[in-house]
Formats: C-alpha cells, sequence, structure tokens
C-alpha cells in the first residue's frame, strides 16, 4: 500500500468568507501537531495559508502542503499547457513556496482535457515543482484515462466520503492500484451528529459523532482525512480522533450504515454524467 512521507490527518481549508483567517487557522494547526494543509487555487486563500505556513515554527520540509487547479469554474477556452504551467507557479508564488508536496486535478470537467493538463502536470512533477500529483472528484474510468497519460504515478485520489458516503468503488480502487484515498467533507458538513449509530458509538467511548467518523475513516488502511474547521476547539478534538480505537463491533456497525447523503453534489459532478 501506499507509504512514503504522507500525514493521514490533516486540515482542509475551504471557505465562502472570511479567508484571511486561514493564516491564523494554519498556523494554530501546525502547532497542534498537524502536518499536512489542503487548499486550492479556487478557494482564494492560498496566500493566506502560505502566511500561516510561514509565521509557524515548523520546518517547510515537515509539512505536506497541497492545492489544486484547473477547476471547471475557470472562465474561457480550454488551457493549453502554458496555462496551466503558470496556474501552478500562481499557486507557488501565493503559497510563498518553491515547490507543493501535491498538486491536485480538481475536477475533470468543464475546461479539463486530459491530454492538454496531465502531460503538464508531469512536466512540473520533472521540475520538482510538484512533488506528487493528485486527482480529485474522478470517477474509476477517468482514473483509468488518467493513468493512461500521466508518467507520473497517482499518488492520491480526494473525493468526499465519510459514514454516509463510504466510497466502496473508490477505496477498492485505490487498493488495488496502490494510491491514497483523501476524504474531504470527512463530517458530512456536521450531518455525522444525526446518524445514531455514531452517536451510539460516542456514547461508548466518550467521544464526540465527529471523532468517531474520523477514527473511523482512519481505521481504513490507504485513507487519509482533511477535516475543514476555522474553530481552534474543534482543530484539537478532530486531531485527538487519531487517538480512538474503535473495536470491531463499532467498524461493522459503521460499515454496515444504509442511509446515504452527498454534501457536495454539483451538477457538472461527473457521477451526475
Amino acid at each position: 500500500m501506499p507509504t512514503d512521507d504522507f500525514p493521514r490527518f490533516g486540515l482542509g481549508t475551504y471557505s465562502d468568507d472570511n479567508r484571511n483567517q486561514w493564516a491564523e487557522i494554519v498556523e494554530s494547526a501546525l502547532t497542534i501537531g498537524y502536518r499536512h494543509i489542503d487548499t486550492a487555487q479556487v478557494y482564494g486563500n492560498e496566500e493566506y495559508v502560505g502566511e500561516g505556513l510561514e509565521k509557524a515554527s515548523v520546518p517547510r520540509e515537515d509539512v505536506f502542503v497541497s492545492t489544486k487547479t484547473v477547476h471547471v469554474d475557470v472562465p474561457g477556452p480550454s488551457p493549453d499547457t502554458e496555462d496551466i504551467l503558470e496556474a501552478a507557479k500562481g499557486c507557488l508564488n501565493r503559497l510563498g513556496v518553491n515547490y507543493v508536496d501535491m498538486l491536485y486535478v480538481h475536477w475533470p470537467v468543464g475546461i479539463y482535457d486530459h491530454e492538454t493538463v496531465l502531460p503538464a502536470y508531469d512536466s512540473l512533477y520533472e521540475e520538482g515543482k510538484i512533488r506528487h500529483v493528485g486527482m480529485s472528484n474522478f470517477t474509476p474510468d477517468l482514473l483509468d484515462e488518467a493513468r493512461e497519460i500521466l508518467n507520473a504515478p497517482v499518488f492520491a485520489h480526494q473525493v468526499e466520503m465519510h459514514p454516509l458516503l463510504q466510497q466502496e468503488e473508490l477505496h477498492q480502487y485505490a487498493y488495488e492500484h496502490d494510491h491514497w484515498l483523501v476524504a474531504y467533507s470527512p463530517l458530512a458538513q456536521g450531518e455525522v451528529f444525526t446518524v445514531p449509530e455514531l452517536q451510539e458509538i460516542a456514547d461508548k467511548h466518550d467521544v464526540s459523532p465527529a471523532q468517531v467518523s474520523l477514527a473511523w475513516l482512519l481505521s481504513k488502511e490507504n485513507v487519509a482525512v482533511i477535516p475543514r474547521t476555522m474553530n481552534e476547539d474543534h482543530l484539537q478534538s478532530n486531531f485527538e480522533a487519531q487517538n480512538l480505537e474503535l473495536d470491531e463491533d463499532d467498524i461493522r456497525t459503521i460499515d454496515a450504515i444504509e442511509r446515504e447523503k452527498r454534501c457536495i453534489d454539483p451538477d457538472h459532478g461527473p457521477w451526475n454524467a
């Protein structure tokens, strides 16, 4: 299974507003012990994430920084190779870094063209501007297509994943093709607090349903999590979920949850095609 120096517990940084707060939040997260920070060009906060990285007393090489580019909402015609290279350069400049540990293709729809985008990612990988290549919001067929084009290995695939969207097919795909599955929205945007099975397990262990959800994801061999929060108390409690050991009955109970909810479900999602 994938190993390398990939911290399985990270901080997601999406927000609609108050983006400047991410400088303080990222600094606090790194002080707590987080070593994986995830952002994206379209989030509009890379500059502030970079400020947090700079302010924290943690060496750059000890922090796994990932960002994303190529997004469906980018206006204009499909990008050419130079457009992709410039977009990636912009990410590095805003973050204030010489390289990122991983650059994701954000959405494989809209302006995305695999025959243009992926060779540009290969170039960035070969130049050392990105240490790893990742995909986000892909289907198995689109992952197959990407793997046929890329020379660089697919290191990770980032998708919404939590007890109400267990992503069995993509989890199995990641296992078979030896890459990480990175779970965004691992708390189902708060829906985990409404799931009786999670609350019962939380009561059993004297923890929160959020910690149960995170611990369940971390019980999967090749899954990483990037919960998003701008609350410093939640930063700490989420981080402590790594210390929660669910027993086999707990995991079976969560695996058997039949209720399903996808929180991030835009019309352009490739699963809606």
